[in-house]
């Protein structure tokens, strides 16, 4: 695993180095952390997908999470609105549907391919919700090393895979906006624990009937594990770094996680990248840097439970 490390510290210590603000700086920080873990989530998901499918993964992971978070956080009636309520719920459900829709993409369609059309999702946030030339110029060069890095253009393209990627995609990009939305109003984690029981419902109501039939204890006991490393970690770092981020340069530093999984790929299962993968890497962290040195804001509540 030393490989890994030393990898990953380097990232995260290349972004902190070149990123001015405090708040910027640990929001980077945050977020690296949020794909590390989603990437590793991933990877260790692996042998749960062959036992009950790629969504029954995903439902696992999502209920497990709704019910580790309710009984830990216990959010308070009080420290919601009706509105900052409506959106919890609203979130929930994007939740759900990014997961569920990505895992169904990618039984159809290779995981480049899939990852760049999910993509277009939180680089159309940076595009929107950017100032300046950096509303252009940094998401641009993510998607250019996204697209080197997943080069989604070497397989074959399933059309209705490619609509469950883009569906994803649009959910991912919601999903930036609601969690912003949400750490703004809800102080501490509240919101996500809120959220995150919808989400738990909807993909339980969605394929639940399909999947609990298959369940065992043991795969119930493995879910436990599993959610904490995604999305329990991942998704409170996530509404954390959006805190002190905009959405435009959170939706661009997302271009980093393809490299994540590719350093992951290099230093685990000994998978080296080609040229253009190292390009690739080269470019989205370039990119994360430019939009992180200019996406810097003020937390607007504290992260504490």
């Amino acid at each position: 695993m030393s490989p890994f490390i030393t990898w990953t510290r380097t990232l995260i210590v290349a972004f902190n180095a070149l990123v001015s603000k405090d708040q910027a700086r640990t929001g980077v920080t945050m977020a690296s952390a949020s794909m590390l873990c989603v990437q590793a989530g991933l990877a260790l998901s692996l042998g749960l997908v062959d036992q009950i499918g790629v969504e029954g993964a995903a439902w696992l992971r999502l209920t497990w999470a709704g019910v580790l978070l309710v009984a830990f956080v216990r959010p308070r009636p009080s420290a919601f609105t009706r509105t900052t309520a409506l959106t919890c719920v609203v979130l929930g459900v994007v939740t759900a549907a990014v997961t569920l829709l990505f895992m169904a993409s990618i039984e159809r369609i290779p995981l480049g391919t899939a990852s760049a059309l999910e993509f277009l999702g939180p680089l159309g946030v940076a595009v929107v919700r950017g100032k300046g030339r950096s509303r252009i110029v940094w998401p641009a060069l993510a998607a250019t090393g996204v697209a080197l890095l997943t080069q989604p253009w070497a397989d074959a393209v399933d059309l209705i895979g490619v609509a469950y990627a883009l569906g994803a995609g649009a959910c991912w990009g919601s999903y930036i906006l609601l969690t912003q939305r949400v750490g703004d109003g809800v102080e501490g984690v509240d919101g996500l624990a809120l959220s995150m029981s919808v989400a738990a419902v909807f993909s339980t109501l969605v394929v639940g009937p399909a999947v609990i039939p298959r369940v065992t204890p043991e795969i119930l006991l493995w879910g436990v594990g599993l959610a904490t490393l995604l999305p329990v970690i991942p998704f409170t770092l996530e509404l954390m770094a959006l805190r002190r981020l905009t959405t435009a340069a959170f939706g661009t530093l997302m271009a980093v996680e393809p490299a994540f999984a590719m350093v992951i790929g290099f230093a685990v299962l000994s998978q080296a990248p080609d040229g253009a993968g190292l390009v690739g890497i080269c470019l989205v962290v370039a990119a994360g840097i430019g939009a992180a040195r200019s996406g810097s804001r003020t937390p607007a509540l504290v992260d504490v439970a």
